[in-house]
């Protein structure tokens, strides 16, 4: 059982003063299955006026976490955390794996139609995947789309004799001869 009366902080932080000149900002808050990189990036920029205030900025982020993180947080030993640069590593190795990963453009040559799947479900599949690459390479969406697409079939024929096509067209033409 967690004695939540027993903050990680250390006195030092316990016990400091905050700021009178000082009014919480709005917050996101982190929840245990986002990036928390991305979150304290999001902290850091609205508590800039505040970055040079290392007990305040550890104080504030606690308010930050919610549900299961707020709970962790009050799992860390007491006294553990005397710094803002501390909070932040304890909290990126333990919620790294949540973090989103950048896909390229070339990921989407996993990307392939399913025997059994059909072409409008492979479409809004490849879709999702490209919408989640950022400046994904259209050229390169284009090519991966049609690989993804099996080579017996009449659409791959057509796609494969007009290389001038973008993947907006390639789209359009599987509606036209695949749906």
């Amino acid at each position: 059982m967690t004695n939540i009366s027993r903050s990680p902080f250390t006195d030092e932080i316990e016990q400091a003063e905050t700021p009178c000149e000082f009014s919480m900002p709005h917050f996101t808050y982190f929840k245990r299955d986002e990036d928390p990189k991305k979150h304290l990036k999001h902290y850091r920029s609205v508590m800039i006026l505040y970055r040079n205030n290392d007990d305040l900025m550890c104080k504030i982020f606690a308010t930050t976490l919610q549900g299961e993180v707020q709970d962790w947080f009050y799992t860390l030993p007491p006294q553990s955390i005397r710094s803002f640069n501390e909070l932040s590593l304890v909290l990126t190795k333990e919620y790294s794996s949540h973090h989103s990963i950048k896909k390229k453009s070339d990921h989407l040559f996993n990307v392939k139609k399913n025997p059994k799947e059909l072409f409008r479900d492979y479409v809004k599949r490849f879709k999702a995947e490209k919408a989640m690459i950022v400046r994904c390479n259209d050229s390169i969406a284009r090519a991966t789309f049609q690989k993804g697409l099996p080579v017996n079939h009449l659409l791959f024929r057509k796609l494969i004799m007009k290389e001038d096509l973008t993947l907006a067209d390639s789209v359009t033409l599987v509606k036209k001869y695949a749906l």
